[in-house]
């Protein structure tokens, strides 16, 4: 895998899948949500950070939440029915998916765990995410995606203040 590519796992996935995607190369580092949207082309809100949260012990989910968003821990609770959920720490993250921080997807992860998306996601078109590699993202539709992984679709994320 080069610089220039998607994870291995990540292309495999979107192939089987059948779900048609850009490959995006940032030429320089970002350091920013601002930085990635103009590296990528598209508004903050296609800019889509995949989160991993711990509902458990080896009980995982992911929360697609849009740029210029964070989540809604209320929210997300009570949709799932849960009154304890976490962010686990990186090393924990990169076991239950096989991605490092930064460039996590719910394609290709080393094991399929369930999906919420943001009800703002299915308002856009192209949406941009991690793609297994640094410096690499995935471009594809925001609801052709939501239908690949069989998302559960909520209200569970808030504005960044």
């Amino acid at each position: 895998m080069t610089a220039e590519q998607p994870a291995p796992s990540v292309v495999a996935a979107l192939e089987d899948l059948g779900l048609p995607y850009r490959v995006i190369t940032h030429t320089a580092p970002v350091r920013s949500l601002e930085e990635a949207a103009a590296a990528r082309g598209v508004d903050v809100v296609d800019v889509v950070k995949t989160l991993v949260v711990r509902r458990g012990d080896d009980d995982y989910l992911f929360v697609l939440v849009p740029g210029g968003r964070s989540i809604s821990w209320p929210k997300l609770r009570g949709l799932l029915g849960i009154n304890r959920m976490s962010m686990p720490p990186a090393d924990e993250a990169f076991a239950a998916t096989g991605f490092v921080r930064g460039t996590i997807t719910p394609i290709g992860s080393s094991r399929a765990w369930p999906v919420v998306a943001d009800v703002v996601l299915t308002s856009r078109g192209e949406i941009t995410l991690g793609s297994g590699a640094h410096d690499v993202a995935i471009g594809v539709d925001a609801l052709a995606l939501v239908e690949a992984t069989a998302a559960v679709v909520a209200d569970v994320t808030d504005p960044e203040a």
